[in-house]
């Protein structure tokens, strides 16, 4: 890959220990008796705090490359590690923990549950990551969240009282109440206008430097892409880095 030097959210590239390593990564399915590839050899090493956007046509593998650094898919071959931990070999349950306690994700279409208020939303996905805090605490800290993402006046309204831009607040409140250690986006501005699209990235942005969290993004928007410390391009299955020339 090749390396590059561009003005990204943090200024300079993050050091230390990857969050994410994969190695010779490749993705195949079986599609009527025929092979579909993926991904192909796909490398990439992203370090603490560093924020990566991934480019490219729909249908090239981005998404793909996401389930497999969430652990919702395995490759085919190659080395899947992400936070020091090997995804290959764990198993569904060990998976599923490492979600709980490593990843934050934040959708396009948001994926809240319409029958539960802002506050139950955040509470519920911090329940489920840390069982052991009881209700109260678990409230108390997805009110902080709720309030760090500038909704403390709108904790008991449903999501459809809520903005399209309210409603990613929730949702990024949601993916980073637990600290995550990577924090994986997919389209987040994709069902915003323009205003409030850069207004929750600028948000998800800062909260994520905060946290000291990796960010994976894949975008179709050059404007937030060009935000990002490195742009990478997905091309029918492989992956590039993007050589800034500013």
């Amino acid at each position: 890959m090749n390396d590059t030097t561009g003005s990204g959210s943090s200024g300079n590239r993050p050091t230390g220990a990857p969050i994410i390593s994969l190695e010779g990564v490749n993705y195949t399915l079986d599609v009527g008796g025929r092979p579909l590839h993926i991904l192909r050899n796909i490398s990439l090493s992203v370090a603490p705090a560093e924020v990566v956007a991934i480019v490219g046509p729909s249908g090239s593998g981005k998404t793909s490359m996401l389930m497999l650094l969430a652990g919702l898919e395995r490759p085919t071959d190659g080395s899947v590690v992400v936070a020091g931990q090997d995804l290959r070999t764990l198993s569904e349950d060990q998976l599923a923990d490492f979600r709980r306690k490593t990843l934050g994700i934040v959708f396009q279409s948001f994926h809240l549950i319409p029958s539960l208020t802002a506050l139950d939303n955040v509470a519920l996905a911090y329940e489920i990551a840390q069982p052991e805090l009881g209700l109260k605490k678990t409230r108390e800290a997805a009110a902080a969240a709720l309030e760090a993402v500038g909704l403390g006046k709108r904790l008991d309204h449903r999501p459809a009282a809520l903005s399209g831009g309210e409603q990613q607040r929730v949702g990024i409140a949601r993916a980073m109440i637990a600290r995550p250690q990577l924090l994986l986006a997919d389209e987040p501005t994709g069902n915003l206008d323009q205003t409030s699209g850069a207004k929750v990235i600028e948000l998800m942005f800062e909260l994520a430097r905060k946290q000291n969290a990796a960010v994976v993004m894949i975008t179709h928007d050059p404007a937030l892409a060009a935000r990002a410390d490195r742009v990478m391009t997905m091309t029918a299955g492989e992956l590039v880095e993007t050589v800034r020339t500013s």
